[in-house]
């Protein structure tokens, strides 16, 4: 077995999806606590707790108690090498979460014990079936009071669409909550709880054996018993190839908060996860154990480091290895490329790195070469698909309230724009600048970013639009004609390409009846 397929199946690159407040960046700090990445674990907001979670190190993140951009991290645990993407939960920075999603091999979901199912958790279950993502999902906050556990289990089936298998159980749930019993390894976890450190756990094997009772007392170990049977009565075993089609979902019970059952979730998951997998490109599909490097950029984070005005492109390796100042190819500005300083992340704190490989995300700094979806080669010509950008939802004019300041205004902009947090149109009536977001508490992002960050100030200016479309023609005529037609609702985006600004859903359908031949697009990927 030669050394890249060795190192390459170590690698288990995953991220953490759910709706807001279900507890991921909670999850994400005490995985880093088990694997020895972090000695003391923070939390999103508390009284007690002064330090912040490890993954909101954005200014912006600590004052709210929210995720905003989605942070990677690595560390090392059993012999695997683990990446983690923790990403925002909020519906207004949806666009970060489905572009991650395109980055990771799997996904674990999170999942809150009261509310069960929400919202944002469906939308990206869809996203992850699409491109058959095996998926995990930790049901948190076992430690509140919250619904039966079979209930849940049903729930999860009917609303995400997934088979589902429990591996470990909760003994009582809410203040009577005592541990989990993992079914996996067939051994019962009894924890004290602890919010910042790692404690013991009792390893318990047989749970026929009368001792049990001495642990968790008469009725509940008769409770458990029963559960075991009727589970293994009820739900098929777990079967490795349809985990990885993505049709079934191993679940775990527990708490992040209090480190119940985190441990199990993480022992399993180095296990059966997938280590990287094929990626399709345009040309053909690249496996990761080929010799070659290829890889592409799935994000780029502005002012990581507030001391320097620095951009940051993450770029997700598809096969053989990366190699520090090595020549490669830069396939849409089609030159060569080399790079001194590439940085493995653990959050915000980098460290430069010799070598990467296959599944593993490195950080190269971006001096405005690069864009989303931009794909990096030894030399074959490639392109990476599946990186599309949303038809937006909300619109704003932007204005500059500071007319000393408009070059400043301009690079905000532009790097903020790159990043992919919003997209930029202009008008070709009147030629002002035109946000697009998918949420609200985006514009108020960019705003502070803006100030604080570039030192600009910028103010917001309502305008009234349903929806931007990309549109496209073989007909030369007709569209000149629409164009014309149009005139104060048409604008172009970052990359030129023409854009109808829609008022309202009526004025829409009447254009695509009125123009047979020009095709309408909702995403930019055409």
């Amino acid at each position: 077995m030669s050394e890249l397929k060795k190192e390459i199946q170590k690698r288990r690159t995953f991220a953490i999806i759910s709706h807001p407040d279900a507890g991921k960046t909670t999850l994400t700090e005490k995985l880093l606590l088990f694997g020895g990445a972090i000695h003391v674990a923070g939390a999103v907001k508390s009284n007690k707790i002064k330090k912040t979670a490890t993954s909101d190190w954005m200014e912006i993140e600590k004052q709210r108690g929210i995720s905003v951009a989605t942070s990677v991290m690595g560390f090392e645990y059993d012999g695997y090498k683990i990446n983690i993407l923790d990403t925002p939960g909020h519906q207004d920075f949806a666009e970060d979460t489905y572009r991650t999603l395109t980055a990771v091999d799997s996904v674990i979901i999170v999942v809150d014990s009261a509310k069960g199912v929400e919202a944002q958790t469906r939308k990206l279950m869809e996203v992850c079936r699409m491109r058959h993502t095996p998926v995990m999902i930790f049901v948190n906050k076992m430690d509140r009071e919250g619904r039966d556990p079979f209930e849940l289990l049903d729930e999860l089936e009917a609303e995400l669409q997934i088979g589902v298998r429990p591996l470990s159980w909760p003994i009582d749930s809410g203040q009577r909550f005592k541990g989990v019993y993992n079914i996996y390894q067939e051994k019962l976890d009894l924890y004290t709880p602890s919010k910042q450190t790692v404690t013991e756990s009792i390893g318990f094997k047989d749970i026929n054996s009368p001792e049990l009772e001495t642990y968790i007392g008469v009725p509940l170990a008769a409770k458990l018993r029963d559960d075991i049977e009727l589970i293994d009565g009820v739900y098929s075993e777990l079967d490795m190839d349809t985990y990885l089609k993505g049709q079934i979902a191993p679940v775990f019970f527990g708490s992040a908060l209090n480190n119940f059952g985190v441990k199990e979730l993480l022992d399993c998951f180095v296990k059966i996860a997938p280590s990287p997998r094929p990626v399709e490109a345009i040309e053909r599909e690249v496996k990761p154990y080929e010799q070659a490097f290829t890889g592409f950029i799935f994000k780029i984070h502005a002012n990581m480091d507030p001391n320097h005005r620095s951009c940051i492109a993450f770029v997700k390796i598809c096969s053989g290895k990366f190699e520090r100042n090595v020549n490669y190819k830069h396939m849409r500005l089609n030159r060569s490329m080399k790079f001194s300083s590439p940085t493995a992340f653990m959050a915000q704190k980098k460290e430069t790195v010799d070598e990467a490989f296959a599944g593993d995300i490195v950080g190269l700094p971006d001096t405005g070469n690069f864009k989303i979806g931009d794909t990096l080669t030894s030399g074959e010509d490639l392109h990476f698909k599946g990186l599309p950008s949303f038809s937006p939802e909300m619109f704003k004019y932007i204005e500059n309230a500071d007319p000393m300041k408009s070059k400043q205004l301009q690079k905000g902009i532009d790097q903020l724009m790159d990043e992919g947090v919003a997209q930029l149109f202009t008008n070709q009536f009147n030629g002002r600048k035109i946000i697009g977001t998918v949420g609200q508490l985006q514009f108020e992002v960019i705003q502070y970013r803006l100030l604080h960050e570039y030192g600009a100030q910028c103010r917001w200016e309502a305008i009234n639009l349903y929806k931007a479309c990309w549109i496209e023609s073989d007909n030369k005529e007709q569209l000149a004609d629409f164009k014309k037609r149009k005139a104060q609702y048409m604008a172009v985006d970052k990359e030129g390409r023409d854009v109808f600004l829609a008022d309202s859903n009526y004025v829409l359908m009447m254009a695509q009846q009125d123009f047979k031949d020009i095709k309408f697009h909702f995403t930019s990927e055409f």
